[in-house]
């Protein structure tokens, strides 16, 4: 089969749930033997990389705007397509899905599949046009994909309710962990084993991470709290945060971190924090829990689904009772450490890339199949 994958800035993912998400979707495809195009943007991903373990890799250019990257290199990616002998389009996330419709006029033989990653206008870096072209962008892609996926059971409700289309459940999924010792991020930020808990996020409004750092200020411990990312388009966010936790010396910025020092992070942190106000599915939710490690989220629907038993959570923007919570993990270790232990085995069962990828195999070929009846 030769797929296109559109909506994505692009692969080997650097940040981006989207991104990370796609680059082990078209990787799992590869090598099963299907042809897999995706297309990149190149103000993220080398223009030059034309190949990415196994995976075709199409450059084309973009409007680098906080509004106009993802809808004007989808726009091109849905021209650059029509020279291309497809069996099905793969659009992600709802924004990019808004030129669903176009891809219907100049291809309508072409079988498109659509994934919901998240509501993308609740997150509040989007002004008012914005939220309007993304709720837009959501009614397209719910109402003219012929398939729809979602990643998370709340998302398919709300489609259902909303749409009343019946959309395929698919999660993320998160590879098999790699366990490293404690080595460059004690150079580096002095860290030991267990010393720290952990935020891996883009440094983004929505993600709550102001919650966490005011609560943590107010706890009295020698664990540090370590943030791992960067912003994206959010550089008046980044300074606040800086500027909220520099009076505390135990608040750590790391900056975006990838490949071996990030497995090393996860290693050895002694809990993994989610703070979020919203979420699709959060890949470093499920990459903690692989690392058997206890997560303390958010109660939003998207992380309790997540986390079911296996975990701690508090009341969303609370930051008394994130306080109250963070003091409580750090003050009951095996209980930590027996929560870790049940989510490691969660996600094996449940998030595993093996069957995720059957399962999008099958929606691409129930797509295909009914365009042929057509």
């Amino acid at each position: 089969m030769k797929i296109a994958i559109i909506g994505q800035k692009g692969i080997p993912a650097v940040s981006g749930g989207v991104e990370t998400h796609v680059e082990e979707l078209s990787i799992k495809l590869a090598e099963k033997g299907h042809e897999v195009y995706v297309y990149t943007r190149p103000n993220y991903t080398d223009k030059n990389l034309k190949e990415h373990r196994g995976v075709n890799l199409i450059s084309l250019p973009s409007i680098p705007t906080k509004h106009l990257d993802a809808i004007s290199h989808t726009f091109f990616a849905c021209f650059d397509i029509l020279r291309r002998n497809i069996d099905v389009a793969h659009f992600h996330s709802i924004g990019p899905s808004f030129w669903i419709w176009l891809l219907k006029i100049l291809k309508p033989k072409t079988p498109v599949v659509a994934t919901f990653h998240t509501l993308c206008y609740q997150h509040k870096k989007w002004k008012l046009f914005a939220r309007f072209s993304l709720r837009l962008g959501e009614y397209v892609c719910c109402n003219m994909a012929d398939k729809v996926i979602t990643i998370s059971k709340g998302l398919k409700k709300y489609v259902l309710k909303k749409y009343k289309k019946e959309a395929e459940y698919i999660p993320n999924g998160v590879l098999k962990s790699e366990f490293y010792k404690v080595k460059e991020i004690k150079q580096k930020w002095e860290l030991e084993k267990d010393s720290y808990v952990i935020i891996v996020s883009r440094l983004i409004q929505h993600k709550g991470i102001h919650y966490a750092i005011k609560a943590f200020k107010k706890i009295n411990t020698d664990k540090k709290l370590v943030i791992v990312g960067d912003g994206f388009f959010t550089d008046t966010y980044t300074e606040e945060l800086r500027a909220l936790a520099a009076s505390d010396k135990r608040i750590i910025f790391t900056g975006r971190q990838t490949g071996k020092i990030l497995k090393e992070f996860f290693s050895n942190a002694y809990a993994f924090i989610q703070p979020s106000e919203s979420e699709g599915l959060s890949i470093s939710l499920l990459e903690a829990m692989s690392y058997g490690l206890g997560t303390l989220v958010s109660d939003i629907p998207e992380n309790l689904e997540a986390i079911e038993d296996t975990g701690f959570s508090f009341k969303n923007k609370d930051v008394d009772n994130l306080k109250e919570k963070i003091k409580y993990i750090i003050n009951h270790p095996d209980e930590v450490k027996n929560k870790g232990t049940l989510a490691k085995k969660r996600v094996e069962k449940y998030y595993n890339w093996d069957v995720i990828v059957d399962g999008v195999l099958e929606v691409y070929q129930k797509a295909v199949d009914e365009k042929k009846k057509l």
